[in-house]
């Protein structure tokens, strides 16, 4: 069974940090392009970071770059979000997915992870 499970969200200061785990189980990681996506309340879902299978290239969308940083352990079988001077608009619920090409875009995204909440309030 194909599955990614994401964590280490939670409830951080202004300008503080987190990390973001997405494992999967059912296949190997470093066999497909991976993306990290995030939904506010009331917004469409938005694709942020994406990390490539072939050569580990990465890619970001403007409001997180220089910020958040996208990376992978093979041998874990996990990707991670860095995230670092988070910003209260960062708040959301964070997903990752299979992300074919690193598009962004929801349309070529295939498996999901169920999402860790993030929440950034002093």
């Amino acid at each position: 069974q194909v599955q990614l499970v994401e964590s280490g969200g939670g409830l951080v200061q202004p300008g503080g940090s987190l990390r973001l785990s997405c494992a999967s189980s059912g296949f190997a990681t470093d066999d497909y392009d991976i993306g990290w996506f995030r939904q506010a309340p009331g917004k469409e879902r938005e694709g942020i970071a994406c990390i490539l299978s072939n050569d580990n290239s990465t890619y970001y969308a403007k409001s997180v770059k220089g910020r958040f940083t996208i990376s992978r352990d093979n041998a874990k079988n996990t990707v991670y979000l860095q995230m670092n001077n988070l910003k209260p608009e960062d708040t959301a619920n964070y997903y990752c997915a299979t992300d074919t090409s690193c598009s962004l875009s929801l349309s070529t995204t295939d498996y999901w992870g169920q999402g860790t909440q993030v929440t950034v309030s002093s």
